[in-house]
């Protein structure tokens, strides 16, 4: 049988980074992972501070993540982006990217989108996360979405936590 495609995209920080193995190793045994470097796919030059890359993401970095993504994956597909990462499988969605399921975990950014894609979406966030969008949003996009408890924006890097949002992907897909 053939396994369902999974993208994950990375965080501002993108690179190979350890907390992205524990979700690749949980999640690789129900699909055909791919991770993508959300900085390579916006080529974006990361030799600069947290400050400047958001920057460059804002100025043109996430349309061009989003166009390159478009033209690399162009078979149906799972998402799970984190932070910014989900901010840009949401772009990618509505702009055509044939997604079945989009999961984002501290996908801040989403607070200021108004158009929902047309796909299945689950969204995680950090209960003290300030940035995460309000109660009207989710209520005025019908936006299923988890918070958790006592957790603030990187909560995604906590292996409990990874361990939790896999469990849901994996559960979505039993159904």
């Amino acid at each position: 049988m053939v396994k369902p495609r999974l993208l994950l995209l990375s965080d501002l920080f993108g690179g190979n980074p350890e907390w992205i193995k524990c979700y690749v190793e949980i999640l690789n045994s129900k699909f055909d992972v791919q991770y993508y470097d959300v900085l390579k796919l916006a080529n974006i030059n990361s030799s600069h501070d947290e400050t400047d890359i958001h920057n460059q993401f804002l100025n043109g970095g996430m349309d061009r993540a989003v166009e390159r993504l478009l033209r690399l994956e162009t078979k149906r597909v799972t998402i799970l982006g984190f932070s910014i990462g989900g901010t840009i499988a949401w772009k990618a969605a509505l702009k055509g990217l044939k997604t079945d399921c989009l999961f984002a975990v501290s996908s801040t950014r989403l607070r200021y989108e108004n158009e929902l894609p047309e796909c299945s979406v689950k969204l995680y966030f950090g209960e003290k996360d300030l940035n995460k969008p309000n109660p009207e949003w989710f209520l005025n996009l019908n936006v299923s979405y988890k918070s958790f408890d006592n957790q603030k924006h990187q909560l995604y890097l906590e292996n409990n936590n990874a361990q939790l949002i896999c469990d849901d992907i994996m559960l979505t897909f039993i159904k």
